[in-house]
């Protein structure tokens, strides 16, 4: 049996959780994430976790379940919407460098300046030069933040195409999730193919060793959610920190390699 037919065998046997195992499991990491806000405010700690990944992805999910019994005022969520025309005439940077974390505050990011990698580059919104010149300086600006001291995480979630137009019609038929639905949903699927080739041009050319991307599979939800912030907490500091239940398995969550690409263990 060949690695990708493995791995896959592997996920298949973990893709499964009760809904009692879930909400266990959820309370005890979201107690660990309260130790880690309560440190992170007693020693100034600026943390930034990017989440990227295709329309449906799971980051509201992730982000809301991290979120959610944080301390409102250390902790801020930055999704921004089209840019201005103001934007367009700034330093790209320059409209995400005002919602960086401050000492003492844990910012996510739902979408980032990786826009301009994936969106951006495959709807024609900025010109070859302009995805050029971002592919070329963001790992050095991302080296400037983690400088200056700031803690850099940057996730990308991966889901298969058969499970992005399941969740897709399911948030079209959903009168609780219209405010998800955006005019670029049509393209999702339309487009899978240009997205992919823009996903592995960013992840090749934008992971590094001090900066690097953490790959998520993430067709199953509730384990994506669970594992995301088992891998948050096992990569900072924070006191009395419990060793075992933060552990995230690896078929889920692990360190991007070329391997990745090279071996298909990304959504085609």
């Amino acid at each position: 049996m060949g690695k990708k037919e493995d791995k896959k065998e592997k996920e298949a046997q973990a893709s499964e959780i009760s809904k009692e195992d879930y909400e266990d499991t959820l309370y005890k990491l979201q107690v660990e994430l309260v130790k880690l806000q309560r440190h992170l405010i007693e020693c100034g700690d600026k943390i930034l976790i990017i989440m990227e990944g295709r329309d449906a992805s799971g980051k509201d999910g992730t982000i809301k379940r991290i979120t959610e019994h944080l301390s409102p005022r250390e902790t801020r969520v930055v999704a921004l919407g089209k840019p201005s025309d103001r934007d367009r005439n700034t330093w790209y940077f320059q409209r995400y460098v005002q919602y960086l974390p401050a000492a003492q505050e844990l910012v996510l990011f739902n979408r980032s300046w990786y826009n301009r990698a994936g969106v951006e580059k495959v709807m024609g919104f900025c010109t070859d030069t302009e995805y050029e010149e971002f592919m070329g300086s963001v790992v050095e600006f991302e080296l400037m933040l983690i400088r200056s001291g700031i803690k850099l995480l940057k996730y990308y979630l991966d889901i298969s195409k058969p499970e992005q137009e399941k969740r897709l019609s399911q948030r079209r038929k959903d009168p609780l999730a219209q405010w998800k639905i955006s005019a670029l949903d049509g393209y999702a699927l339309e487009k899978w193919d240009e997205y992919t080739l823009a996903r592995d041009k960013m992840l090749t050319h934008t992971h590094n060793l001090i900066t690097p991307w953490i790959i998520v599979h993430a067709d199953n939800k509730q384990l994506t959610r669970l594992n995301v912030i088992k891998d948050i907490l096992s990569r900072l500091d924070y006191k009395d920190k419990d060793e075992h239940l933060i552990l995230p398995d690896p078929q889920i969550v692990s360190i991007f390699t070329a391997s990745f690409i090279e071996e298909g263990l990304l959504a085609v």
